[in-house]
């Protein structure tokens, strides 16, 4: 049903802020999108987690876009601004997917994390950040051409 012969044209957000790991972050989630045939058209790189979600925004506007991966690591601090950073990123990146009709990932370690949970989490988080932006791509282009025929369509 779905064109896989097309790659999935993604954009990435990465914050420059706790750059020790995001740039990890980046270059292996570059790796996994090159491993899976998706094609990665932007890499917008921005001062930290907080201003992600408008990057965002930018990317969504862009027709050669199909899903947007987000980076970042919030580390923990002495107080709760890492908690107030990262659940307002959060709920502003959700927000951003749902208002489009794109998939857009949550690739952000923390809150909560220490500098070394964080590295220890770079490829994991990572790599589920792009492969699910691949996956809900191909899942949502399947699900536009399916037609229901009194038989349930499962679409994975």
């Amino acid at each position: 049903m779905s064109n896989p012969s097309r790659a999935v044209r993604l954009g990435i957000v990465v914050a420059e802020f706790n750059y020790d790991v995001t740039y990890l972050m980046l270059q292996k989630a570059l790796n996994h999108a090159k491993f899976l045939g998706a094609e990665v058209r932007y890499v917008i790189k921005v001062p930290g987690t907080f201003e992600i979600p408008l990057a965002v925004k930018k990317l969504l506007l862009k027709d050669d876009v199909d899903a947007v991966v987000t980076l970042g690591a919030v580390i923990q601090g002495e107080t709760k601004h890492d908690e107030v950073v990262a659940n307002q990123a959060a709920r502003k990146i959700m927000d951003l997917g749902l208002e489009f009709g794109k998939p857009v990932t949550l690739g952000i370690i923390g809150p909560g994390a220490t500098r070394l949970q964080a590295l220890e989490r770079v490829e994991d988080y990572a790599r589920r950040a792009v492969e699910a932006a691949v996956k809900l791509v191909r899942r949502f282009e399947t699900l536009k051409e399916a037609k229901y025929e009194k038989e349930t369509i499962i679409i994975e």
